[in-house]
């Protein structure tokens, strides 16, 4: 399997959320588990091998904020290298040959608008962290969790450099319809700058619950004709004692599976609240409807 087998009118299952995954084994709520890569390697590859196990055919690498910025806020600026190429390590590991590895970069969490931090700066950050991803050969580089369009386009140009496959995905969850991320990029703003850049991929994940994705879905798949990413939360969480829960079952979650999948889905997975179970009843159902066709 390559990336290039995944395009539009196919389907891949892709893997659910890692932080909550991490927090079953440990961490605690804010910790940086990106540094686990070198502290509890097997801790990481653990998370990996269940989605492997539960159907995913691409899955992750533990690097959504290993970027120097982000970083820099734990201590840990001078490991950026060292985290990321140990990230795509330890998923390729876990992978062997039944999935795809795409290598994860998140946002800064600096703001542009606010001059939290540069242009320069977010360059030299993005630029760092692809290129040390890709020293590790990953299958893809996935730029996810965006809802500035200006961060979102430094931070392609960086990982272009590296001449991988390229997704980037956005947090369509705000407005008056909320189909727009908090900076206000809709789907179509989105897809038709990030298809300029020549991004192999665009999508969206995050925010909201899998009902609410299928129009932002169809939407960006009218925009381009480029492959879509798709990755919903498990519904909206609700705060009991400090800690987000979220009430949708895997089943539910499921249920909504062939709908993205019309609306021009090619990648599915999901982000915050699933976890092996979603993913395994997105396998259980995408075969059982493909069955049903044949």
């Amino acid at each position: 399997m390559h990336f290039a087998d995944c395009r539009r009118g196919t389907v891949t299952l892709t893997d659910g959320a890692w932080g909550t995954e991490f927090q079953k084994l440990g961490a605690a709520t804010g910790a940086c588990t990106d540094e686990w890569n070198l502290s509890k390697p097997d801790l990481v590859r653990q998370v990996a091998e269940s989605y492997i196990r539960a159907g995913s055919r691409v899955i992750l690498t533990n690097t959504f904020r290993a970027n120097s910025i982000s970083l820099a806020q734990y201590g840990l600026r001078d490991h950026v290298v060292e985290i990321n190429r140990a990230g795509v390590r330890i998923s390729r590991q876990a992978a062997g040959d039944a999935a795809l590895v795409f290598a994860s970069i998140g946002p800064s969490g600096k703001m542009l608008l606010t001059k939290e931090v540069t242009p320069d700066q977010l360059r030299q950050a993005f630029s760092q962290q692809a290129n040390a991803l890709a020293a590790e050969g990953p299958d893809a580089i996935l730029i996810e969790t965006m809802t500035d369009l200006a961060e979102a386009r430094i931070a392609a140009a960086a990982a272009l450099e590296t001449k991988l496959p390229l997704i980037v995905s956005f947090v369509f969850d705000s407005g008056k319809n909320r189909d727009r991320t908090i900076m206000g990029v809709s789907p179509e703003q989105a897809a038709t700058a990030l298809a300029s850049e020549g991004v192999s991929a665009i999508g969206a994940n995050c925010g909201l619950g899998i009902g609410d994705f299928i129009p932002v879905c169809r939407r960006l798949a009218a925009a381009t004709s480029l492959p879509i990413w798709i990755k919903p939360n498990a519904g909206l969480p609700e705060m009991v004692a400090g800690s987000a829960h979220y009430k949708t079952t895997p089943a539910e979650f499921a249920a909504s599976a062939q709908e993205l999948v019309a609306a021009g889905a090619t990648f599915l997975g999901g982000c915050c609240g699933t976890n092996p179970d979603f993913i395994r009843a997105l396998a259980q159902k995408l075969s059982a409807t493909a069955s049903a066709k044949s």
